[in-house]
C-alpha cells in the first residue's frame, strides 16, 4: 500500500512535521518572559523623585498609589506575570510623576499666595506713608 500524497511525502512524515510544529509553538508559549527591570527601575526612580519633591505633604494619595502599584508589579514578577508586571510598573511611574507634578503645582500656589500677601502689605504700607505726608 502506497501512503504518499502527490508530492511524494508520506502521511507519517506530515504527521511528524505537524507534531514538531505544534511542539515548537507550545514551547515558545511556555518560555518565561524576562522581568521588566527597566520599567521597575524607572518606577522606583519616579517615586524617589516625588518623595524628594515633597509629595508626602502635597500629594500623599498619589504617592501612596504609586507605591502600591510598584508593590503589585514586584508581586507580579514573583508570580512570573511579566506583562502585568510591566504595566503595573509603568502605572507606578506615571502615578509618581503625577504626584510630583501636583506637588510642584501646590508649591507654586503657595509661593503665589505669599507674593500676593507681600504685595498687599506693601500697598497698604505705601498708602499709610502717603497719607502721613
Amino acid at each position: 500500500m502506497n501512503c504518499t500524497n502527490g508530492m511524494g511525502f508520506s502521511r507519517y512524515a506530515w504527521r511528524a512535521a505537524l507534531i514538531l510544529a505544534v511542539g515548537v509553538l507550545l514551547g515558545a508559549c511556555a518560555t518565561t518572559a524576562t522581568a521588566p527591570t527597566h520599567a521597575l527601575a524607572e518606577a522606583r526612580e519616579a517615586i524617589s523623585v516625588a518623595e524628594e519633591s515633597g509629595a508626602r505633604q502635597y500629594a500623599r494619595g498619589e504617592l501612596a498609589d504609586a507605591q502600591d502599584y510598584l508593590e503589585m508589579a514586584e508581586a507580579a514578577v514573583a508570580e512570573e506575570s511579566m506583562v502585568a508586571a510591566e504595566r503595573l510598573a509603568e502605572r507606578a511611574r506615571v502615578t509618581a510623576e503625577l504626584a510630583e507634578a501636583r506637588t510642584e503645582a501646590a508649591k507654586a500656589t503657595e509661593i503665589n499666595r505669599e507674593i500676593e500677601q507681600a504685595a498687599k502689605a506693601l500697598r497698604e504700607e505705601m498708602q499709610r506713608t502717603g497719607e502721613q505726608e
